[in-house]
């Protein structure tokens, strides 16, 4: 079997597994406990597409998420549109905030510290705009009616929403084999390492790098759409505030960037962290940036490659060790 198909037969044995958590227990803890790790997941991969594969570092991905949220909300609110109708709207609205802001930043020449900081200030700008209208909410916000039901995409218990975000991230990891092993994800890392070699073999950096934020930023707005009916309320400080920015990123690096499997071991052990400080401190305002932040020093010092890159590295020094002794 080669590796590709040992990576798909990876992502179909985690659907079966993770679907088949709430067969085994009916704990609202451990469902909820699930359901938020595959959500961390879905918005860390979504990351990852742009910053691991793609070398453009965000750091404002909550402008992607809080614009899905929103087109999520409003189609319900105002348009009169069925929730699940509404959610490839959101990650359409989502994409195509994506390709504008990738066309004015990378048509510029915009990348490493320039595009991050450019996200960071379009997500601002979008919190500013959305306190300042009235569709949004302003300040207020706007809550979602509670009608549960599977045809409007609310559940009484958490298991249906574990599935419905867990087919996102199985959506996801499927465009995340797919760059590891196709075409065009060869001419994204391409781009990454170094754009002129790329371009001088005949790839055009442009729409390779506006492709990969158009799919980044409509997984970020599928992730907000789902927040929003789990939640059932969405504000301005909620959908373009740091928090969903920092937690995507801190996931993805510390599973480790341009892997497969990185973002969803990032998202399990900051969720761990987040539950055992929760545990420890109580709701002590911050605490959890404080956590993000310590761990992703440490991850930066110590495992410059994710989490990932320990078996990677464990694999590395044993077939090593198998040679030496050949030899």
């Amino acid at each position: 079997m080669s590796s590709a198909h040992r990576q798909l037969a990876g992502i179909a044995l985690f659907a079966v597994l993770v679907g088949c958590v709430p067969l085994v227990t009916k704990s609202g803890v451990t469902l909820n406990f699930v359901m938020m790790a595959l959500y961390a997941t879905l918005i860390a991969q979504a990351w990852n597409i742009l910053g691991g594969f793609g070398g453009q570092f965000s750091f404002g991905h909550a402008l992607f998420f809080g614009t899905g949220a929103y087109v999520q909300a409003i189609a319900q609110l105002q348009g009169g549109i069925n929730a699940w109708a509404a959610l490839p709207l959101a990650a359409a609205g989502a994409a195509l905030v994506g390709l504008f802001v990738g066309a004015l930043s990378f048509r510029y020449g915009l990348k490493g510290s320039y595009f991050a900081l450019v996200t960071l200030a379009f997500a601002e700008v979008f919190r500013i705009l959305a306190l300042s209208v009235d569709f949004t909410g302003g300040g207020v916000g706007l809550m979602v009616p509670l009608r549960e039901s599977v045809a409007n995409l609310q559940f009484a218990s958490r298991a249906g929403y574990l599935w419905v975000v867990l087919a996102m991230v199985v959506l996801a990891l499927l465009v995340t084999w797919w760059l590891r092993n196709g075409r065009f994800g060869a001419y994204l890392q391409a781009v990454r390492d170094n754009e002129d070699a790329a371009r001088a073999v005949g790839v055009n950096p442009f729409r390779i790098k506006l492709a990969a934020i158009g799919i980044s930023a409509a997984f970020m707005g599928a992730a907000g759409a789902f927040y929003v009916q789990v939640f059932q309320y969405i504000d301005a400080g909620i959908a373009y505030g740091p928090a969903v920015s920092v937690e995507a990123l801190v996931a993805a690096i510390v599973g480790g960037m341009g892997t497969l499997w990185g973002p969803v071991l990032g998202a399990v052990v900051l969720h761990l962290l987040s539950d055992l400080t929760r545990n420890l401190f109580g709701e002590l305002p911050g605490i959890n940036m404080v956590i993000y932040g310590t761990v992703l020093v440490v991850i930066v010092i110590f495992l410059p490659r994710g989490v990932a890159g320990l078996g990677l590295s464990a694999r590395q020094l044993w077939n090593a060790k198998q040679g030496g002794r050949h030899d």
